[in-house]
């Protein structure tokens, strides 16, 4: 229900993600600041109690350490990018997907 692909620098990562209609991402948090741009298609996080729909076009940023989620609310393409890199997702830890 979700695919990416990834291209990482010294500092900072961009990520490409698909994902299907109704794919959730856990409740997570990590070090790297996060920045979601929509390329098509909508998520409706929720960020610190509040939900927050982003849709074709948009940017959210969530800060270091903020605990999120995410549904896809039709089918979705989208771009992360990350700073500092997502270690997690390299050596393939990022467990919350698996809980």
């Amino acid at each position: 229900m979700l695919s990416r692909k990834i291209v990482t620098g010294e500092r900072e990562m961009i990520a490409q993600i698909y994902l299907k209609r109704g794919c959730l991402v856990p409740m997570h948090s990590h070090e790297s600041e996060q920045m979601t741009y929509i390329l098509q298609g909508a998520l409706k996080f929720l960020i610190a109690g509040e939900e927050i729909t982003v849709r074709e076009g948009e940017l959210l940023h969530i800060p270091s350490w903020m605990e999120h989620q995410a549904e896809a609310l039709e089918d979705t393409f989208e771009l992360d990018v990350f700073s500092p890199i997502r270690n997690d997702w390299l050596d393939h830890t990022d467990d919350y997907f698996h809980r």
